[in-house]
């Protein structure tokens, strides 16, 4: 197959991983773990985090909905906390953005493709002039793993899914790329997912 475009997620991939902060925050809160993610997937998309990601809600208004929602599926919570926390350690993956500069030198084209929340600007800002797309849910009003975001991704790159490798750090993320036609990279560790897209690619990357 010749790949024609790389297409990223941000947390946990480009970015230090969220999904870590909140397992250190169930694990110092004596909370039981996966708890959060359980509330996350039992509220759907009327939940607060799932209306948080598609630009529903600002953060203001996503603290009290989130520790209700906590608070029906039995456990004080305080989102605001935990989202504080999560700021302070996603920051970019110096071995990422490299992988990155390299990957558009070889004349393919990138993308962001990012469930996040109204509060990223800055961070969007700071991160965009890697990407050829910058695909963010809270402005396309719509957040992974629902297929139209994956393929407004491709429309902006000019590309059909099959011509993309896609990275993510969820695996329910990463089953519609693959329904789609795109081959997938799951990101635990980032140089052992560099090391697997480059043998996709056939370039050096790290």
């Amino acid at each position: 197959m010749s790949y024609r475009a790389v297409i990223f997620d941000l947390g946990g991939v480009v970015l230090g991983s969220p999904l870590h902060v909140i397992r250190d925050y169930e694990n110092e809160k004596g909370i039981t773990s996966g708890f959060i993610n359980g509330v996350v997937m039992s509220t759907g998309p009327e939940g607060a985090w799932s209306r948080l990601e598609r630009g529903e809600l600002d953060l203001e208004q996503f603290y009290p909905a989130f520790d209700e929602d906590c608070a029906d599926a039995g456990s004080v919570f305080s989102a605001r906390e935990m989202m504080e926390r999560i700021a302070s350690v996603t920051g970019p993956r110096p071995q990422m953005l490299d992988a990155i500069l390299r990957i558009r030198k070889r004349g393919l084209t990138t993308a962001a493709l990012t469930n996040n929340w109204k509060s990223d600007e800055v961070q969007s800002d700071a991160l965009a002039d890697y990407f050829d797309a910058y695909v963010e849910s809270a402005i396309e009003g719509v957040r992974k793993p629902d297929p139209r975001i994956y393929q407004i991704a491709c429309d902006r790159l000019s590309i059909e899914p099959k011509h993309a490798v896609f990275l993510d750090d969820i695996g329910g993320n990463l089953k519609t790329a693959r329904r789609l036609g795109m081959a997938t990279i799951k990101v635990d560790e980032p140089d052992a997912a560099l090391t697997e897209l480059q043998e996709l690619l056939g370039f050096d990357l790290i």
